[in-house]
């Protein structure tokens, strides 16, 4: 299932993104989104599972929050209050498939 993300870009400190993520075709049980920041490795940020429970990682609880519109084989997540530390190459997964990727800038 071929997966497109979109909305990445450059924000300020404090501001505002939503990500997406188009799949062509019906999304797994777990979907989920993931970052790589420069000079670290991928981490888990969010996941969201078919029954609606979902998961965050400690450092966006209370800023992100993902969802999933099954009709439509879309994934999302709305991020608030971002921090430089948010920056990277944000990455949605759904099962064995992953994106490629959208650049996350948040710099004043």
């Amino acid at each position: 299932v071929p997966l497109v993300e979109s909305g990445g870009g450059l924000v300020q400190p404090g501001g505002s993104l939503r990500l997406s993520c188009q799949a062509s075709g019906p999304g797994s049980d777990a979907m989920g989104w993931a970052s790589k920041e420069p000079e670290q490795g991928i981490e888990w940020v969010s996941g969201i599972y078919s029954n609606g429970s979902t998961y965050y990682v400690d450092s966006v609880k209370g800023r992100f929050t993902i969802s999933r519109d099954n009709a439509k084989n879309m994934l999302s997540m709305q991020m608030n209050s971002l921090k430089p530390e948010d920056t990277g190459v944000y990455y949605c997964q759904s099962g064995a498939f992953w994106g490629q990727g959208t650049q996350v800038n948040v710099s004043s």
